[in-house]
């Protein structure tokens, strides 16, 4: 993954928000694959493309299936899901394998800085820190990258 910009997939039903997310993945130099709005979607595309890391809502165009592509995302394409939305009381204690979620309503400079750290964690391995406020991270992802459990929980 080193030397070449972060690839990440949107998964997103609402078509406004997807393409704010697609101008602030390119502002933090990552590069966006495209926009999915059914989980059918998601996991084509993410099988096709391979994504390093994809924007997961719980909730897409054919219901409340945003755990299922999170979990096919990273179980099956290599791939690793980040949760964006405002349904996180519905996501499972596993986070169905998502490195962790951003929660609804989120800021521009959040999702950027959250963007920027996650892109630090997956290119290096480790965490350069606690995690940024707004974006909480999965339990196997805090042991993963080298964090203090008190010290992930800044959400």
């Amino acid at each position: 993954m080193s030397g070449r910009a972060l690839e990440v997939l949107i998964v997103e039903d609402e078509m406004l928000l997807a393409i704010e997310l697609e101008h602030l993945i390119e502002e933090v130099g990552c590069h966006p694959l495209g926009c999915a709005m059914s989980s059918e979607e998601a996991v084509t595309l993410a099988q096709q493309l391979h994504p390093d890391l994809a924007l997961v809502d719980v909730h897409l165009s054919d219901g409340p299936t945003g755990v299922d592509v999170a979990r096919k995302i990273s179980q099956d394409c290599g791939g690793v899901a980040l949760f964006m939305t405002a349904n996180v009381k519905r996501l499972p204690e596993d986070f169905a394998g998502a490195c962790g979620v951003i929660g609804k309503p989120y800021s521009e400079h959040g999702v950027k800085t959250a963007l920027s750290y996650l892109n630090h964690c997956l290119r290096e391995g480790h965490a350069p820190g606690p995690a940024p406020v707004g974006l909480t991270l999965a339990p196997a992802y805090v042991t993963l990258w080298g964090l203090d459990q008190t010290l992930a929980q800044s959400a």
